[in-house]
Parts: structure tokens; C-alpha cells; sequence
């Protein structure tokens, strides 16, 4: 074990040339981010998803029953031992083939089949209550967790000059309150991690999953290697938009056509413009070559730009899904029923005729749904 530590705290790979981890200990006249301060975001992500519990029943709830959002899920679909073991043990989306022998066995039309497993389908989705609470939880804790960044940002130098990320780096002295920031968004992924084993299950989970791990594996490198400057750039840029995706969702459950809208063209207007625009012009810039000509390249600086690079890939697909979603909607005169049931979908399409069924369905829907999943969930600032 000492040998397999030692292969993995390796100087080399870790920090620049001719910099040890004894150059970065903490002494009395300045502090440096340590790498077991990362255990502190296991009981703190308890903790948060604790708070979300506490949240979601005393605070969402009762807001969604003054939105008048009922509780009350879909209908059930009447019991039948045949039927149910089909859907359990064999698949939940019948073929043609299977549907035509259940209804020589059971003396049942195929359309009643087909009803019957829709609704036993939209038995296991959440309720339209328990999906506002989760929005309500998720833009509460977006909407403070980016104004505390702005408020801490606007205070630092390299917000201004991001060269100063690189400025006498390694030996940049770790203050209060970027610890508190980074610990509170990587104690938050890890609940994110953890919970959407819980969650709503979404067609994009395995993308999503990849990109909690990616957004975990940078803020852990960055605080190890004491890149956190440049992180916490990254973090707040992130964070911009996901609480207008979780607004327009709220106002979607709440059946408020125009503000859905109206914050939805807002959250992509800002999704686009920060993760398309200002995150490779101004953050990729710095990480990629202004570091390059201050500090220059080694191991683990490869490794922390290709993990920026693979978080900005997938800000590049999901941008292409909110654009190819907005172009319905401009099309229609608003975000139609049908562009929110995507966006806001879990794991089945469930009111939608089976293509085989219906000539007119194309994979045109199946192809927005891995946006649809992310919008639902949300970015994961270095997120996502």
C-alpha cells in the first residue's frame, strides 16, 4: 500500500518542476490546499442530501400546493398476473409480435394491451409534485451556490487578469473562502453522484454520469495541485445558467406557458453564450496557453486540460440539442407540450405510439432525448 501511495503522490506527475509536496505544507504565515481536506465533502454531502430531504418536504411541498400541483399520480393500470410478469420479467415495451400473442391469450385487443402497458409504464413515473420539488431544491442551492461565487469573485484579481491563476503558482495561499467554495460544490456533485441512483431516472444517465465523474475528477484535481483559482472560474461559469433550467421547469409544472418560455430562451441564451463562447475564449485560453507561456506544461496539467476539454465537448452536444429543441419550439410559436415531455422525460416515451405502430413516428424524439435528460438534470457545472 505505501508503495501503491507513493507511485499515486507522484511529485512528478502532480506538480510542476523542481516543486515538492513539502514545498506546499501549511506553515504559520501561509495556508495551501491539502488533499485530505477532500474527505470533508463525504459528511458534507450527507449532509446536503439531508438538507434537500428537509427542503423538499417543509419548503417545495407546501410551495407546490399553493402552485396548485397535484400529488396525484397516473392512473393504474388494472391488475392482471399474465401482463404484469411480461412487464417485469420480460420487457416493457412490447413488439408486435408479443402483443398479438397476448391478445390471442388473454382475448384482448391489441389496443387494450398497448393501454395497459402504457399505463403500468407511467405507474413508475414520479408525480408532477415530486418533480417540482426536486427543481425547487435543485434552484435553490444553484441560485446561492453562483451568487456566492460572483460575490467571492468580484473580490479576487484573476477574475480580471486571468493570468494572475498563474502568477506565482504553485505557491498560492488558499483562503477561507475559496475552501468553503470548493468543498460546498464538490460536496454537492458527490450528493448529485450518489443520488441519481435515486433521482428520476433519465434517458441520458450514463451521460450524466460521466460528466459528475469528469466534474468531481476536476475539482479534485485542481484543489490537490492548487489549480483552484482557474477552478473556481470554471465552477462559476458553470453555475450561470442551471438555475434559469430549473426555473422554467418549475414554471412548466406549475403551468405557466409564458414564464416557461420566456426563461427557458433565457437559460439557453446563457448556456450558449458562457459554455460556446466565454468558457473556451477566456477560460480554455488561460488553462490551455496562458499557462503554458507562465508555469508550462507537466503530467497532471495534461490530464486537468483534458478534462476541461471532455467537459467542453459535452457542452458542445448538449448546446446542439437545446438549439435543435428551440428550433421546435420557434416553429410551433412556443415550447409545445411535446419539446417539454422530452426535456423533462424519464426513462420512457411513454404517451407515444411504438414506431412500428404509427408510420409518422421517426427517431427524431429519441434523438433529443439525451438533452432532454441533461436539461431536466441540469448542468453539472465543472458541472457541470
Amino acid at each position: 500500500m505505501a508503495g501503491i501511495l507513493a507511485w499515486f503522490w507522484n511529485e512528478r506527475f502532480w506538480l510542476p518542476h523542481n516543486v515538492t509536496w513539502a514545498d506546499l505544507k501549511n506553515t504559520e504565515e501561509a495556508t495551501f490546499p491539502q488533499a485530505e481536506d477532500l474527505y470533508l465533502a463525504f459528511p458534507l454531502a450527507f449532509c446536503i442530501f439531508m438538507v434537500r430531504l428537509i427542503f423538499e418536504r417543509f419548503v417545495a411541498k407546501p410551495c407546490a400546493i399553493a402552485l396548485n400541483i397535484q400529488a396525484n399520480g397516473p392512473q393504474i393500470a388494472q391488475p392482471n398476473a399474465i401482463l404484469e410478469k411480461v412487464f417485469t420479467a420480460i420487457t416493457k415495451h412490447p413488439d408486435e409480435k408479443r402483443l398479438e400473442g397476448l391478445s390471442k391469450q388473454l382475448d384482448w385487443d391489441v389496443r387494450s394491451i398497448q393501454r395497459w402497458f402504457r399505463q403500468r409504464r407511467n405507474q413508475e413515473k414520479p408525480s408532477t409534485l415530486t418533480r417540482f420539488c426536486e427543481s425547487m431544491w435543485r434552484f435553490s442551492f444553484y441560485l446561492y451556490v453562483f451568487s456566492y461565487g460572483v460575490r467571492f469573485l468580484k473580490k479576487t484579481p484573476w477574475l480580471w487578469n486571468t493570468r494572475h491563476c498563474w502568477y506565482n503558482y504553485p505557491y498560492q495561499p488558499l483562503t477561507t473562502d475559496l475552501h468553503y467554495y470548493y468543498i460546498l460544490e464538490l460536496s454537492f456533485y458527490w450528493s448529485l453522484m450518489f443520488s441519481q441512483f435515486t433521482d428520476i431516472k433519465r434517458k441520458d444517465f450514463g451521460i450524466m454520469f460521466v460528466h459528475h465523474l469528469a466534474s468531481i475528477s476536476l475539482i479534485t484535481f485542481s484543489y490537490v495541485n492548487n489549480m483552484a483559482r482557474v477552478g473556481t472560474l470554471v465552477l462559476c461559469l458553470h453555475d450561470s445558467a442551471d438555475a434559469l433550467l430549473e426555473a422554467a421547469k418549475m414554471a412548466n409544472y406549475a403551468k405557466f406557458q409564458k414564464m416557461c418560455d420566456l426563461l427557458f430562451v433565457m437559460f439557453a441564451m446563457v448556456f450558449i453564450t458562457t459554455r460556446l463562447g466565454i468558457f473556451p475564449l477566456w477560460v480554455l485560453n488561460t488553462t490551455l496557453f496562458e499557462s503554458w507561456e507562465i508555469v508550462g506544461p507537466y503530467p497532471s496539467w495534461w490530464v486537468f486540460n483534458l478534462l476541461l476539454l471532455l467537459i467542453q465537448g459535452l457542452n458542445c452536444f448538449w448546446s446542439y440539442l437545446i438549439v435543435k429543441i428551440a428550433c421546435k419550439a420557434v416553429s410551433k410559436g412556443k415550447v409545445s407540450k411535446d419539446d417539454r415531455s422530452d426535456i423533462e422525460s424519464s426513462s420512457d416515451d411513454e404517451d407515444a405510439e411504438p414506431p412500428w405502430k404509427n408510420p409518422h413516428t421517426t427517431t427524431t424524439t429519441n434523438g433529443t432525448s439525451g438533452s432532454n435528460g441533461y436539461l431536466l438534470t441540469g448542468p453539472c457545472s465543472m458541472d457541470d
